[in-house]
């Protein structure tokens, strides 16, 4: 990393700082102030699980796809052909939103012609574990079982987060292997924590590399998790911190993808081990220069643009293979 970019990081991260839960959403909300946003092909509707709704918006990569889904709602098509991508977002469990990754969500399926379908879960510490996990549970075997929206071939849906997204998103394949009720075929995560503990030798050097300079801190990690946490048993429970698992066979087909100077690279890539280590198929790349954060810049940065020559690839495998 140049040493300009290591400033300006260094800049911006307060190692020391506790996390303010307001000012940080009022930082992220600004990404939803998108000059862009009408441009979009989108399609909002929602789930309810326990009396409360779940938001989900739909992008659509193209005008044939969003035209597609019309015929369909109309009964004019019988199947929807376009394969989908359900995403999971990031920001600790306690920030970010649906509308906070309006871009993302939108180049991820112009990107990968996917039809990408994002849960607006519930944030901490408002609502804390396992209501997240539930809920984007409740969405993905509603998108797997009820083809009454999109009609999709199950083998055609990918699980994908990053972040916290991407601990939701294992922790969702976890759950659907062990509950039996639908079986994701491939799942891809982002940077993802998947760990318990971010206190000082954890046992993962890169967070005490990079948990100072690079925007997530550690310090912001212990927080997020007591945000997240309803009491000091859920960190036991492999759907908090999906690193814990004992058992880690039939589990889907995984992409990992971590940055260099990410302070959760190395647990992922632990991560990413241990599914290999259970007899799935993985494939993991650590993306140099990059940090905690890198996929939600625009396409056109180096880091971003070799993730998605990787997601791609990975996408590609099961199309070619069909």
């Amino acid at each position: 990393m140049n040493k300009a970019k290591q400033i300006l990081l260094r800049a911006l991260s307060d190692p020391e700082a506790r996390l303010d839960v307001e000012k940080s959403r009022k930082l992220m909300n600004l990404k939803t102030l998108d000059p862009l946003k009408p441009f979009y092909r989108t399609l909002d509707t929602k789930f309810y699980r326990e009396g409360r709704e779940i938001p989900i918006r739909i992008y659509f990569p193209d005008t044939e796809s969003y035209e597609a889904l019309e015929d369909m709602e109309k009964g004019t098509m019988e199947d929807n052909v376009y394969p989908v991508i359900l995403y999971i977002h990031g920001g600790g469990f306690v920030t970010e939103s649906v509308d906070s990754y309006n871009r993302v969500c939108w180049n991820l399926a112009k990107h990968t012609g996917h039809v990408v379908v994002a849960i607006d879960y519930p944030l901490a510490p408002e609502y804390r574990f396992p209501t997240q996990i539930e809920d984007c549970y409740a969405v993905a075997k509603a998108v797997f079982a009820d083809r009454s929206l999109l009609n999709t071939d199950p083998d055609s849906i990918t699980i994908m987060g990053d972040s916290a997204g991407g601990n939701l998103t294992a922790a969702l394949c976890l759950m659907a292997r062990d509950r039996g009720e639908f079986s994701p075929a491939r799942q891809i995560l982002i940077y993802p924590c998947v760990n318990n503990n971010y206190e000082e030798h954890n046992g993962f050097l890169s967070l005490m590399e990079n948990g100072k300079d690079y925007l997530l801190t550690r310090q912001n990690m212990m927080d997020y998790l007591e945000y997240y946490q309803s009491c000091k048993e859920d960190r036991k429970n492999p759907y908090f911190a999906p690193l814990l698992a004992k058992d880690f066979t039939n589990l889907p087909k995984t992409l990992v993808i971590t940055g260099e100077f990410d302070p959760l690279r190395d647990e992922g890539e632990a991560f990413a081990e241990k599914l290999a280590q259970g007899g799935n198929q993985v494939v993991c790349h650590r993306i140099a220069d990059g940090f905690h954060g890198f996929f939600l810049l625009e396409p056109f940065y180096p880091a971003v643009k070799e993730a998605y020559e990787y997601i791609n690839e990975f996408l590609r495998e099961k199309q070619e293979n069909t």
